[in-house]
């Protein structure tokens, strides 16, 4: 494994500005709002031949109670697999009861820790960090994770600590199948993260909106590569009322476009939302393979069960591709089986489809059932090639094929999809005419015509 360095500290001195800093991206949601993040957030840093990882983690609370005491769980788990510790304290701020009480804690740890004095903008810095030294950890290194100042320092102190690694190539987070959780807020996403993992890995409770960022965690499964990703639950527009809400929702909808497969989680017990259909349907715009997974469905007696498929029947026959599983995140059922759908729908969404066979299918369904006259002629399709993965799309060249009806497009798309297997993804179609090299050349011969014949006029009338 590579090193970790974890950044530990109060509530709002800059941990995720540091982190987003380091990792040189946005994926730590960075707002002026104390609290903002509660799960551990993956990062990896790679300076010239280094090469380790950086943990993000909720500033540290003591006496914290409810979904803050989940969140200290999360620190102390950091604290254990970390191989250098940054503790970050805030120079504005200045010395606190809380920072004592953590760098207490932290004088108790037998590992490295550097602390770093963050928010020297607009500070005598020598002076505003002269306080900290009573923590008895060393000279505070002075930095403004912000603006970059003083950081290239902090990461050479912390290279010449941390233990050398072996390990080189590609980013974990970036590698193997990304499986985006997504859906209304409570719905058990975090507890099915959990649940796929094996351990208790992200912030459960039973609170809305637990889950602010969306977290990356790579793992592996039978021998393949998967990043999970759990995102912030999304609600209708009308009720985000919170700018770090609004944040939220712009990170989950990043996510799925970062996703090869996404899992969207329906609260069984509240039965299928106009919102479900409405962000399926979010889900099927951006194209990724989809599995739609009914959550708590152990709670429910036979007449409930009942009105769910009926739900699903008016609502949503626009997914028909999109596999349905009935599970329990809690307890485990069918999360198994849900898991085991996911390779089958990444192949799918990155087939690669060869013109010649995509081709010989659109040639049979054009036998099998040609298309309609338009205008008293025939539309023409010639011949289909592969446009993209995830989703897969498929480009028909012929003629008028801006006229073709959409009942004809959706027969096409069904025989595809038949004929090459296609699990769990949509499939997009595009057509494209060619063009008339000889369109509005009547025109121009016309005005060609009619200006010699005007030049004649005049020199009849000359002579």
């Amino acid at each position: 494994m590579l090193p970790v360095v974890a950044l530990i500290g109060r509530t709002n001195v800059g941990k995720s500005t540091l982190f987003n800093y380091l990792t040189r991206t946005r994926d730590a949601l960075v707002a002026d709002f104390p609290g903002l993040t509660r799960d551990r957030q993956y990062g990896r840093v790679q300076r010239g031949e280094r090469d380790y990882f950086v943990v993000d983690t909720g500033g540290i609370i003591e006496a914290a109670e409810g979904i803050d005491d989940q969140a200290m769980k999360q620190v102390d788990h950091v604290l254990d697999e970390a191989d250098v510790i940054l503790f970050l304290v805030d120079v504005h701020a200045g010395m606190t009861a809380g920072d004592e009480l953590i760098a207490d804690r932290l004088r108790r740890i037998n590992k490295p820790v550097l602390l770093v004095a963050n928010k020297i903008d607009g500070t005598q810095a020598l002076i505003a960090g002269a306080e900290f030294h009573a923590f008895g950890l060393g000279e505070p290194l002075l930095i403004s994770a912000a603006h970059g100042t003083g950081v290239h320092a902090l990461l050479e102190r912390v290279e010449a600590l941390l233990p050398e690694s072996g390990e080189t190539g590609e980013t974990e987070a970036e590698g193997g199948i990304r499986i985006a959780v997504v859906g209304r807020p409570n719905v058990g996403k975090s507890t099915l993260v959990n649940r796929i993992l094996g351990e208790e890995r992200v912030v459960v409770y039973d609170q809305p909106g637990t889950t602010r960022d969306s977290i990356y965690i790579p793992f592996e499964r039978r021998g393949e590569r998967y990043t999970l990703i759990d995102t912030a639950g999304i609600r209708r527009r009308a009720r985000v009322n919170e700018g770090v809400e609004k944040f939220s929702v712009i990170k989950s909808f990043q996510a799925i476009e970062k996703a090869h497969v996404v899992i969207y989680l329906v609260d069984a017990s509240e039965g299928l939302t106009d919102q479900d259909a409405n962000l399926l349907g979010m889900v099927l715009e951006i194209g990724r393979g989809l599995l739609i997974g009914f959550n708590k469905w152990d709670g429910l007696d036979p007449e409930q069960r009942e009105k769910v498929k009926r739900q699903i029947d008016v609502k949503l026959p626009f997914l028909e591709f999109a596999k349905k599983y009935f599970i329990s995140a809690l307890h485990g059922t069918g999360v198994g089986v849900l898991m085991d759908a996911v390779k089958p729908i990444y192949q799918s969404a990155m087939l690669d489809l060869s013109a010649s066979r995509l081709t010989q299918v659109l040639q049979d369904c054009l036998t099998a059932h040609p298309p309609p006259l338009v205008r008293g002629r025939r539309i023409k399709l010639k011949y289909a090639h592969q446009g993209g993965h995830n989703p897969p799309v498929v480009v028909i060249h012929g003629n008028q094929t801006e006229d073709l009806p959409a009942a004809y497009r959706r027969y096409l798309g069904n025989e595809f999809r038949n004929a090459f297997k296609l699990q769990g993804v949509p499939l997009k179609l595009v057509f494209k005419s060619a063009e008339n090299p000889f369109q509005g050349r009547r025109n121009e011969l016309t005005e060609r015509q009619i200006r010699k014949r005007r030049r004649m006029i005049r020199h009849v009338k000359k002579r």
